[in-house]
């Protein structure tokens, strides 16, 4: 680490949002900030700007100065991070900092989960992504961006939704109280559905889940449908995980943490309790090099 470097920030970036922490050397919270999406494979421009406004937000509670800035080292865990070229993209571009250290956002989250120490976790939120940190090499499951992989995620939950509505609409399979309220939401529009499919991001689609839930706890048939297939690829990625060598897994993110009551009892059993989040993972990763690629 540089010797001039004071401060220590953690960044954890998915496709909803974006969260900053700065810490002093000894660890303490200085300033913590929360601002849009920082999943690099939506552009790497847009996830730095996401992540700048947010540092510098923290900043601003810690009373720091942009000058602060250049004494500060910076640990990534970013959505999108394990594809090549866009990391290789993305730490091209310049910053204040002194340091940068770019890695995934499961990467920073397992770190986190199980403090520093080697261990799975399953990590769905908007998307998903299952790593098996092992003897210093990461194994990965999943996570390849949605719409072609993420599976267990809100956004593959809620295209797999707007789906079934549309086939509802049609009168090919029965409405239900959630698809009512999906359609109320673009005012029985089905024109506007497909208008906005054209350009929805994955925090669009995912920004039904919490509807899901919702009605899958009043006994909604679709939903119950929905939170079952969700249940179902979860399933799938954590036996994935066991099957590499994890005996335990952390299921770390907003769809994962509401999911357990879903999961058969075997992998119920399975499930351990995170140590910390991805903000200390990121942290972590701020004290030392964890770049994902050599630069």
């Amino acid at each position: 680490m540089l010797s001039h470097v004071q401060y220590y920030v953690g960044v954890d970036g998915g496709g909803t949002s974006c969260r900053a922490r700065i810490c002093d050397l000894n660890g303490n919270t200085l300033g913590e900030a929360k601002t849009g999406s920082a999943n690099i494979l939506l552009g790497g421009d847009i996830a730095m700007a996401s992540i700048q406004d947010a540092i510098a937000t923290a900043a601003a509670q810690a009373q720091l100065l942009p000058s602060d800035f250049q004494l500060m080292s910076v640990g990534l865990a970013l959505a999108g991070a394990e594809q090549k070229s866009a990391w290789y993209t993305f730490m091209a571009q310049p910053h204040p900092y002194a340091t940068v250290t770019l890695n995934t956002d499961a990467y920073g989250a397992c770190l986190g989960a199980w403090n520093g120490n080697d261990g799975a976790i399953l990590i769905a939120g908007t998307g998903s992504c299952g790593i098996f940190l092992h003897h210093g090499e990461q194994h990965i499951v999943g996570g390849r961006e949605f719409p072609i992989s993420d599976q267990g995620g809100g956004a593959v939950m809620g295209l797999r939704l707007i789906q079934q509505v549309l086939l509802s609409a049609d009168g090919i399979i029965p409405q239900t109280a959630l698809s009512q309220h999906v359609l109320t939401h673009f005012n029985h529009d089905i024109d506007a559905i497909v208008s906005w499919s054209k350009t929805a991001r994955p925090c669009d689609y995912g920004q039904f889940s919490p509807a899901v839930f919702a009605y899958a706890s009043e006994g909604d048939e679709l939903a119950i449908s929905m939170l079952q297939q969700t249940a179902s690829d979860i399933s799938m990625l954590m036996n994935a995980l066991i099957h590499r060598g994890a005996d335990k897994v952390c299921l770390m993110g907003s769809i994962a943490e509401r999911i357990h009551a879903w999961l058969a009892p075997p992998l119920q059993r399975r499930i351990a309790t995170p140590q910390g989040d991805a903000m200390d993972g990121a942290i972590a990763m701020a004290k030392s090099s964890h770049n994902l690629y050599p630069l």
